[in-house]
């Protein structure tokens, strides 16, 4: 049928083309659309997801590598401690009793 071509509204085709339904092929794209959006936003997420997991083991991975050289430079500091304690002690017991 051409689009010149009227059709009266007591015709059969008439009725048969007025009942039709337009097209949904708008509602589908929309369908297309959204899915994409929605899967390149959940692709987003996860990458980001996955930076932010990177960023943390690194940031943990250097606060434990600080905590550690504390520890050793504490055990040292004790060491040291201990060894100038017992020279001090050592030094009082061989001191006069008349100084102290």
């Amino acid at each position: 049928m051409s689009a010149g071509t009227k059709l009266s509204p007591c015709s059969p085709l008439f009725i048969a083309f007025s009942n039709q339904q337009p097209p949904k092929r708008h509602g589908l794209r929309h369908h297309r659309l959204s899915r994409k959006r929605r899967l390149t936003k959940q692709t987003k997420e996860k990458t980001m997801a996955v930076l932010v997991n990177k960023e943390m083991e690194i940031k943990n991975l250097k606060l434990y590598m600080e905590n550690k050289s504390i520890v050793e430079e504490n055990e040292k500091l004790k060491k040291k401690a201990i060894l100038l304690h017992q020279e001090n002690q050592a030094l009082f017991s061989s001191a006069p009793k008349e100084v102290l």
